[in-house]
Formats: structure tokens, sequence, C-alpha cells
């Protein structure tokens, strides 16, 4: 099966840092475009960085741009958002995705996230 487990959230000042970790398995990792997205309470879900299967192409949300870094190991199945800067609106919770496919089939696979607090 397709898992995605995320780990590193947490309570954090404004303009502290925190680092996200989500580990993948079940699908080949390093052909797949991973993704980190966040979802506040009464928000639409927001994808705020994605990473191509190579680790060189990056897409960033506006809204963290220049704070937020994504990256991957290929080698251990695993994909990071390094978060600089974060404000009191970064709070929310943060979730790994992927368009994996698994047995044949391709679909959107989320984990269920970690929670991040930005609060003096």
């Amino acid at each position: 099966q397709v898992q995605l487990v995320e780990s590193g959230g947490g309570l954090v000042q404004p303009g502290g840092s925190l680092k996200l970790s989500c580990a993948a398995s079940g699908f080949t990792f390093s052909e797949t475009a991973m993704s980190w997205a966040r979802q506040a309470p009464g928000k639409e879900r927001e994808m705020i960085a994605t990473i191509r299967p190579n680790g060189i192409g990056k897409d960033d949300a506006d809204s963290v741009k220049g704070r937020f870094t994504i990256s991957r190991d290929n080698h251990k199945n695993t994909v990071d958002l390094q978060m600089d800067g974060l404000k009191p609106e970064d709070t929310a919770r943060y979730m790994c995705y992927a368009r994996a496919t698994y047995l044949g089939r391709t679909s959107d696979y989320w984990g269920q996230g970690t929670q991040v607090t930005v609060s003096s």
C-alpha cells in the first residue's frame, strides 16, 4: 500500500524555523513528483511546494516563496520541508502529497499531516 507519514511539526515562535519530513513507501518514489500542502481551520487546502522526481525542478506558492525549501532524498524515500521565517499565518496542518501509481492505477495520496503552530 501507498504510505506517506509526516513528522517534525510543533509549536514555534514567529520568526522561528521547523523542518518537516515525509517518509514514503509503496510506489516508485524516484519517478514521482512530491508535494507539501497545508490546511488551516476554515481554509481550503493549499499546495505550497512541489519537487520534481530528480530533485532539481521546484515550484513554490507565493505565500511561502523565499521562506520554505522543499528537498528530497531518493535513496531514503523522503521529502523534507525546511520552514524559516515562520509567521502566525503559517499555522496549519501540513500534509505530504503524491500522485502515485499503485497496482497499475494512478491516484492522489495524502498523509495524515503534522500540526505546525506559530505563536508568541
